[in-house]
């Protein structure tokens, strides 16, 4: 459900090398879904607060009021809350340690709870109900002294034209000799109450844990590579301490890659994106229950195996899959067009560095055991994609069609940095 991305936002000047701050962005928003209903809100952008290499997102938002069934009967309540993120803070008296929060508090007048969401699962078997959703979640990371992180643990760019510049020879070299490779520690708390729970067990699952991880990044742009690869292996651990459900844990590996492709006349960039990720829980019960319909020592459907959302199985509900195991595979073609209508435009508040068009295929399975059947039988979807760099951030508007329909999807970074 919640996620850092690792990419690290730094951004200079384009006539030299020296970080710039940038000003303040305000930006105001609105959208409509089957879980908010009509809604809106503002948002704040802020480039090297602090520090250069740092970025904060704050945003509040609210929504008209909807008809939903709670507790007692229908009634009527409106999509609320407020989102905060801060990233790259480098510590104090420490040379490549950073630090990052990211927070939600909000309230959902419809949002569906897949349970019970395996493989062959009912997507008509489905929680709808009102409720909270919140998650803190801080990052302490650690950048070796390995390759990049030698000289550069911030990760400065520069960027020109939503490109990196001075990256000529990055990229898909030797893994810990080139590229930069971070451990750390990362904190989760989230609690969801559910208003329309058809079971006192349901009223609410809150978890809370650590987890540990290691990154190496040998891509010649973290943002949006053009070519190299990267890897992540995670490990999530809920001991089971204060008002957490149950204790589980969750081990977890991706594999990213990326191909530098011909050109066309009306493009500057064509990349072939690759990505694999796959993961088991070894605590998961599949013959015990902690409460009706939920095994013993499993992660909640938004943590650990699971599939569905603006990151993997666009075609699908957020978090449509869960089991005990999870593998899924992508492939995208992104083109990064010559046009573009916005590139000095005085309407939109921020700048508008290029447009990408992309399409994507996606394949993956959850399943009760960690062997070959989780090639079997696999859940698919295609999709299109129309992405921006705006105000040097990826932006993505992603509609993706799956065996159970249509999906679409606006979010921040591309699709990888789950």
């Amino acid at each position: 459900m919640t996620s850092f991305s690792e990419a690290t936002l730094t951004f200079t000047s384009e006539d030299d090398n020296r970080s710039d701050s940038k000003d303040w962005i305000i930006l105001p928003f609105a959208f409509s879904s089957e879980s908010t209903g009509l809604a809106g809100g503002i948002g704040v952008i802020k480039q090297g607060l602090l520090q250069p290499q740092t970025t904060l997102v704050a945003s509040i938002f609210g929504g008209l009021p909807e008809e939903v069934v709670g507790t007692f009967g229908k009634e009527e309540s409106s999509f609320n809350g407020g989102f905060f993120y801060f990233s790259n803070y480098k510590l104090p008296f420490t040379e490549r340690t950073f630090f990052s929060v990211m927070a939600l508090k909000s309230y959902f007048p419809n949002t569906k709870h897949y349970i019970a969401g395996s493989n062959d699962s009912d997507r008509d078997d489905v929680l709808r109900t009102s409720g909270d959703s919140d998650f803190l979640n801080t990052q302490f990371r650690y950048v070796l002294p390995l390759g990049e992180g030698v000289d550069n643990p911030h990760g400065f760019y520069s960027l020109r034209g939503g490109f990196c510049t001075d990256r000529e020879g990055c990229g898909g070299n030797e893994p810990f000799i080139t590229g930069s490779t971070s451990i750390g520690i990362k904190t989760f708390y989230s609690s969801d109450t559910f208003d329309n729970a058809s079971h006192p067990e349901y009223s609410s699952w809150d978890t809370n844990g650590l987890r540990f991880f290691l990154k190496h990044e040998n891509t010649d742009f973290d943002l949006n590579p053009s070519r190299g690869y990267s890897f992540d292996l995670q490990f999530s651990k809920d001991f089971g301490e204060g008002d957490s459900l149950q204790s589980w844990d969750f081990l977890e590996f991706k594999y990213n890659h990326y191909v530098n492709l011909d050109t066309f006349s009306f493009t500057q960039q064509n990349v072939l994106a690759m990505s694999m990720w796959t993961g088991y829980s070894f605590s998961w019960d599949n013959d015990k229950e902690v409460a009706t319909g939920i095994n013993a020592h499993r992660p909640p459907p938004w943590e650990g195996a699971r599939l569905g959302g603006f990151f993997k199985m666009r075609g699908y509900d957020n978090n449509r899959f869960s089991d005990k195991a999870a593998f899924y595979a992508t492939a995208e073609y992104r083109a990064i067009l010559d046009y573009n209508p916005l590139k000095d435009n005085t309407i939109v508040p921020v700048a508008i560095d290029w447009f990408q068009v992309v399409a994507f295929v996606e394949v993956g399975r959850v399943h009760d055991q960690y062997n070959f059947d989780l090639l079997s039988d696999m859940k698919y979807d295609v999709g299109l994609s129309l992405r921006a760099l705006a105000a040097e951030l990826p932006i993505r508007f992603d509609v993706a069609y799956g065996q159970e329909g249509w999906n679409m999807w606006v979010m921040v970074n591309q699709p990888f940095d789950f």
